[in-house]
């Protein structure tokens, strides 16, 4: 097998990770979401505290931000990159939800994700989460 054949491999086990972690998000399944952390894993988040570290503090992040997801909903991901070296994988996007009702706050609010993965005993993990939203200072706001 090539290089090219592992790196084309990897990158659509990556792609197909943050697939499944779509899904999940918005079928609001927390042990799902949880599946593929590390349990070092390190998330810089839009809403205080801002830094989660480890595993716990990540899974009770995903427990507090359950009430305020929408109900039922889907998700659109746009601008996907993934680049694998080895045992490391690096990805960014952005993503909104789709499918919620007009009233909901994210109705039209896209997020930033960059996230970094490591591959330990042939499973990816992700080891490190930045999710973001776009600020427009010029008009003091999110958007």
């Amino acid at each position: 097998m090539t290089s090219t054949n592992t790196i084309t491999r990897d990158e659509a086990q990556v792609r197909q990770l943050i697939a499944d972690q779509s899904k999940a998000i918005t079928a609001k399944n927390l042990d799902q979401i949880m599946a593929r952390y590390s349990p070092e894993a390190v998330l810089f988040d839009v809403q205080p505290p801002l830094q989660l570290k480890g595993s716990a503090a990540i899974r009770a992040m995903w427990e507090a931000c359950m009430p305020c997801m929408p109900e039922t909903s889907g998700m659109e991901t746009k601008d996907l990159r993934v680049i694998v070296n080895g045992d490391l994988a690096f990805a960014h996007w952005v993503f909104r939800f789709t499918g919620i009702e007009p009233s909901h706050p994210a109705v039209d609010m896209w997020m930033r994700v960059t996230a970094g993965y490591q591959k330990r005993q042939g499973e990816w993990q992700i080891v490190h989460e930045h999710c973001s939203l776009p600020f427009n200072p010029a008009a003091g706001c999110v958007g």
